[in-house]
């Protein structure tokens, strides 16, 4: 059965469940989402885990009386009657903004309807197994000014075994929040209070993760042919206007006035690249250009969707802007998804699903040229053989995208890449170049992604990796471990030597045990311990402890050895091994 369907009328039984029990509540809106539905109710005082299993129990019965989902249409005017009659204010409200004067309504029982376009399931006995989760605050169509609502979260599935797996994967993901990990590992933090909501300080750990990415980027970006630019982080409100965003992203850019002249804090890199082109004349010869910045931009998100790193309003894109001919148009946009996959790979994320994305209901350009830009994407995703779904209408104000979620190790998806053709910006800016026949032509432009934001993309690293990172993202790569004061010395040579083959290393030379301190590495999530006493340091060798085993990295051992136990190596042999593991993005 059909899961966004059955879920959605999953939360219609919610409803009814919750009216029931209390009739004063009144209903906002209950959607299926993509891991279940919520629905969300205006209630006096907040809702109890004991209401919860109360809901669930009264839900149970609802669904063991089979009742079936009853479709009636009214007209506009019919409808805001009935749900004034009910007191529904959000409903009538809900009436008010739909266009169109065929409004349907869903009757189940003998007196719970809803304002609902449907589809349903056939009855509430087809609903087999469910679960409430959860119940958070959410303002009423997500303005902050607006009454706060309770939202109830729940989930159902086909089965009680897929039910039990997702319950799994719900209980795994808290243990890997990157909320919670991140400040643990002394990655970042978020001060709230004293700096604002939504944005991201990073300490030395976190910094030193971001700018081994960062450095990765740069260097497989100058491989491919890309030119590296730097863009102010403020610009006259006219570029905004020009460009669009400001009559159709305005209300998450924020906007500043002095000296007389509006200014934007930027949402995009795009309109700073497009001033970088249209510097000096281009010819057919140049073409084509790939712009690159790992760019900051700022977007004003409302407080009640911010979300640790995943939702700031701070934060750095990957960004690039390719400027091409019409007759490279295809081979380009093949070679940024070829880009994206291969670098998903060295990060450890073989899963993803492909969407592409058509045009909205705002939009600027001709239907023409988004036709064109259309075709450009999905003509490479078929050349390529990659599997895609539509989504209808969530592309760019701009141009249609293609847009590439991660699955994590949850099989959790994550928005990063995005690849999207343009040709009304080109257009709005008078970009052109000078073709084979003298004459000026319009190039067309590229806007991708490859990670996205990247802290909404370290947010998924945790996640994915629960904290763990491979060897080569890892802050510290190895912990030092002195077993006296005497091996110090060797320690320190130890260290430098580990530093000169850019090798990330620590020295714990703390009055402390060395069970203690190998605790603690274990939970910063250091990959390896070397422990060092006298033997060590008169053989010139290192103790190697493999996290969260305690063996030995090295091939020529027989067998392994127990968790705990430490096995002795040269130190050029270890160094030499984790410098081949390091370049190999292990």
């Amino acid at each position: 059965m059909d899961l966004s369907t059955l879920r959605h009328s999953c939360s219609h039984v919610l409803a009814q469940a919750v009216k029931e029990l209390w009739p004063e509540v009144k209903l906002a809106i209950g959607p299926a989402i993509e891991d279940g539905f919520y629905y969300d109710f205006d209630k006096e005082g907040p809702f109890s885990d004991e209401d919860l299993l109360a809901i669930e129990e009264k839900m149970r019965q609802i669904i063991a009386k089979n009742e079936p989902f009853l479709r009636e249409e009214l007209d506009k005017a019919q409808a805001i009657k009935l749900f004034k009659q009910l007191k529904e204010d959000y409903k009538v409200q809900l009436i008010q903004d739909l266009a169109g004067q065929a409004i349907s309504i869903y009757k189940t029982g003998q007196a719970f309807l809803d304002l609902c376009r449907g589809p349903h399931i056939k009855s509430t006995g087809e609903i087999k197994v469910f679960k409430l989760l959860s119940v958070a605050g959410a303002y009423w169509h997500g303005i902050e000014t607006n009454p706060m609502l309770q939202r109830i979260y729940g989930t159902c599935f086909n089965s009680q075994k897929e039910l039990d797996e997702y319950l799994k994967n719900l209980e795994e993901a808290k243990s890997r929040d990157h909320r919670k990990l991140g400040p643990q590992l002394g990655f970042f933090d978020i001060y709230h209070e004293q700096a604002g909501a939504g944005l991201v300080f990073y300490h030395p750990k976190g910094a030193l993760l971001r700018t081994i990415i960062e450095d990765y980027e740069r260097k497989e970006h100058l491989k491919r042919g890309y030119q590296i630019v730097i863009t102010p982080h403020i610009m006259d409100a006219a570029l905004w206007k020009t460009s669009g965003h400001y009559d159709y992203y305005k209300e998450n850019m924020y906007t500043f006035a002095t000296e007389g002249k509006e200014f934007v804090l930027k949402p995009m890199n795009c309109p700073g690249h497009i001033l970088i082109y249209k510097s000096k004349t281009r010819s057919y010869k140049d073409l084509p250009i790939r712009l690159f910045e790992l760019g900051t931009v700022y977007r004003r998100e409302k407080a009640g969707v911010l979300h640790g790193l995943l939702r700031v309003r701070g934060f750095t894109q990957d960004d690039a802007h390719v400027f091409c001919l019409p007759e490279q148009l295809p081979d380009e946009i093949k070679k940024i998804i070829d880009f994206v996959f291969e670098t998903m790979k060295v990060f450890g994320f073989n899963q993803w699903g492909v969407e592409l994305s058509t045009r909205p209901e705002k939009y600027i350009g001709s239907e023409e040229d988004w036709q064109k830009a259309t075709e450009a994407l999905e003509n490479a995703l078929k050349d390529k053989g990659i599997p895609y779904e539509i989504n209808q209408g969530d592309g760019a104000f701009y141009g249609p995208k293609i847009d590439i979620k991660l699955k994590d190790a949850l099989k959790r998806t994550w928005q990063c890449a995005t690849i999207q053709c343009d040709f009304a910006l080109p257009k709005r800016f008078d970009l052109v170049y000078i073709d084979t026949d003298g004459k000026e032509k319009q190039p067309i432009m590229l806007h991708r992604v490859l990670l996205g934001s990247l802290e909404r993309f370290i947010g998924a690293l945790i996640e994915h990796y629960k904290g763990e990172l491979p060897l080569w993202l890892s802050p510290c790569q190895v912990l030092l471990i002195p077993l006296k004061e005497t091996v110090i010395s060797y320690a320190q040579t130890v260290k430098s030597k580990l530093e000169d083959n850019n090798i990330r290393v620590e020295l714990d030379t703390r009055n402390e045990t060395l069970n203690k301190k190998i605790r603690e590495a274990e939970l910063n999530k250091i990959p390896y311990c070397l422990i060092i006493g006298e033997r060590e340091a008169k053989q010139e060798q290192v103790s190697v402890r493999k996290k969260g085993s305690g063996q030995r990295l090295w091939q020529e051992e027989a067998k392994p050895r127990p968790a705990g136990q430490q096995g002795a190596v040269a130190l050029d042999k270890f160094i030499e091994e984790l410098t081949n593991r390091i370049k190999e993005h292990k």
